[in-house]
């Protein structure tokens, strides 16, 4: 049982690292081209439709997940952007990243790793027009607050070092941790739950989708930590549009962002982001799971991950980043001692 344990996380280790590594460096060179200081320009002190499409595009590719957008839209906020355009980049954000994509066609495809950010671009904009027309008090006088925190201070780096800096050691920090403990309840639920679990206890239709909502809202599970779990649910016979459903929820909302998102967008605002975020999970996901020809591309391609003869390049990327791992999370805590 040890063995079989140790084989499923080397499995989704080799799947996942040389897309992974991929994402991060490329994440890397986004963060030099679209700093915060960069997003606060063109969404702060803005409000109307135009602010909304602004921070549903810019926060498609950055690789920030639930909780480490919340810092990011907290000081939004202090430079004057408004309630829309913070509700729309608090959903369109966390939903995708360069980094998640690359994993998700990966493990999952390019049909849906090119759906992910479309769906997320759109569930920024509902969300962010919805606030925009209920409840988007903006005060054109408000003060804008200097950033005094780390990530503001500008840094005597060389470009390259600041890309490297980023790829292997401040974006591993920030999803180091849900990306373990994503790959741990995969193989989990690969090795113990039943192969027809959705199929015989759940079924089709909404009810799977219900039940991925009630699971993934309060999980802290990163864009990327997500893909491994949706991956390990299909094959135990959820549905595409229930493991969207999840894709999307899953990193949008934990516990502590909804509580840190009721302080930023009060609470209406936040009834109205959380509203949008799971009709909308709901309606893809419906909508994934009727189109049939869709469907039976996924299904086609997905299976073949999991036994597929692992090469020795992939065995080299999961080395390499294990030692990303190492470094992120064992080397830290001995540095303090």
């Amino acid at each position: 049982m040890i063995y079989s344990f140790i084989n499923e996380l080397w499995v989704f280790l080799n799947q996942i690292s040389p897309y992974l590594i991929f994402g991060f460096i490329i994440a890397g060179i986004l963060s030099v081209m679209i700093s915060q200081e960069f997003i606060e320009s063109h969404l702060g002190k803005q409000s109307g439709i135009l602010s909304v499409f602004k921070a549903a595009i810019l926060g498609i590719p950055l690789p920030l997940c639930s909780c480490s957008v919340i810092p990011v839209s907290a000081s939004l906020k202090k430079h004057g952007a408004s309630k829309a355009s913070i509700s729309s980049f608090l959903l369109s954000t966390p939903q995708t990243g360069v980094d998640s994509i690359m994993v998700t066609y990966g493990l999952l495809g390019p049909i849906v790793a090119i759906i992910r950010p479309i769906i997320a671009l759109i569930t920024g904009l509902v969300g962010g027009i919805a606030v925009h027309l209920i409840d988007n008090v903006y005060d054109e006088n408000s003060p804008v607050e200097e950033c005094k925190e780390h990530c503001c201070k500008h840094h005597q780096q060389s470009t390259l070092k600041k890309i490297l800096t980023y790829s292997f050691v401040t974006l591993p920090k920030d999803i180091a941790k849900p990306l373990v403990y994503g790959i741990i309840i995969a193989s989990l639920i690969n090795l113990f739950l039943p192969d027809e679990l959705f199929s015989n206890y759940l079924g089709d239709g909404i009810l799977p989708m219900i039940f991925m909502i009630i699971i993934g809202t309060p999980l802290y599970v990163c864009a990327t930590a997500s893909i491994p779990i949706a991956l390990a649910m299909i094959s135990k016979g959820a549905t595409i549009g229930a493991a969207l459903v999840f894709l999307m929820v899953g990193p949008a909302t934990n516990t502590t962002s909804i509580t840190t998102m009721l302080k930023i967008l009060g609470k209406r605002s936040t009834l109205i982001t959380l509203s949008v975020l799971i009709i909308t999970s709901l309606l893809f996901g419906l909508l994934i799971d009727n189109l049939n020809l869709t469907y039976d591309v996924f299904k086609n391609y997905i299976p073949h991950h999991h036994h597929e003869h692992i090469s020795l390049f992939h065995n080299i990327c999961s080395i390499f980043f294990l030692g990303i791992l190492i470094n992120t999370l064992i080397v830290p805590k001995f540095s303090k001692k």
